[in-house]
């Protein structure tokens, strides 16, 4: 399978769900705050409603950051829409709304940031979540160069391609496994993303054999992200982008 093109340079810092640690995770308070800052691009993530509306949430459950309680999948759009996503970081953010993954892509597009979009099917639903969140990328971002869409679920990157074949994918895992460029060779996945934690010198040499750029989370400490850099790592995620800041 060949690999559909990346339409834009991997910028070096992604801020991690959105703000990073500065602001209330997957939140468009967040964009805006990695927009100031200077930050070119961020990453967030995205669940199904039970009316099967991609939001910005990390978690399958409501409680952790979230004035909801449940489970996201089987939760309405009329109840996430009413939801506090800030208020558990900071009384600053009192009242901060739960975004759908369309309000994140027009905020995106008007800052100018690049976006990797990353799918936390909820269980049981990973080739469906796939191919919704593509089909939705593939609308909201029409006649602008799409966004990084990646996964630590196979099946939702399988169904991601099945839906729209030109989409640029990221394979994300914690440790890649032994035989993780077969797996991303059988998506035609553009890069490979996985804990900074687990990256040794034989990962890096296959990356840089196979042409595959490596993506790693979470870098908060600029030393390290330097390090990683000098060693061939394309880009990372960090919490801390007031420390790392735009390279």
């Amino acid at each position: 399978m060949i690999r559909p093109p990346l339409g834009w340079p991997l910028p070096r810092i992604f801020a991690h769900r959105g703000g990073g640690a500065l602001a209330p995770e997957n939140t468009l308070a967040g964009l805006r705050l990695a927009a100031r800052l200077g930050l070119r691009a961020v990453e967030f993530d995205v669940m199904l409603s039970a009316d099967g509306t991609p939001w910005l949430i990390h978690d399958e459950t409501l409680e952790r950051t979230t004035s909801g309680c449940g489970r996201v999948g089987e939760t309405s759009d009329a109840v996430l829409r009413v939801l506090d996503a800030g208020a558990g970081q900071h009384p600053a953010f009192a009242g901060e709304p739960l975004p759908t993954l369309e309000s994140a892509a027009g905020v995106c597009r008007q800052l100018g940031l690049w976006v990797n979009v990353e799918i936390k099917p909820a269980s049981g639903c990973e080739a469906l979540t796939g191919d919704v969140v593509a089909r939705h990328v593939r609308r909201l971002w029409a006649g602008d160069d799409l966004p990084l869409v990646s996964s630590f679920s196979e099946t939702t990157l399988a169904a991601a391609r099945a839906a729209v074949p030109d989409l640029p994918l990221g394979s994300v895992y914690e440790r890649p496994p032994a035989d993780w460029l077969t797996r991303v060779d059988a998506l035609a996945a553009l890069t490979l993303h996985c804990a900074a934690s687990s990256l040794d010198d034989e990962l890096r040499w296959a990356a840089r054999r196979a042409g595959i750029p490596l993506l790693c989370y979470t870098v908060d400490d600029p030393h390290r992200a330097a390090a990683l850099f000098r060693s061939g790592v394309a880009a990372v995620f960090s919490d801390r982008i007031d420390r790392l800041g735009e390279s």
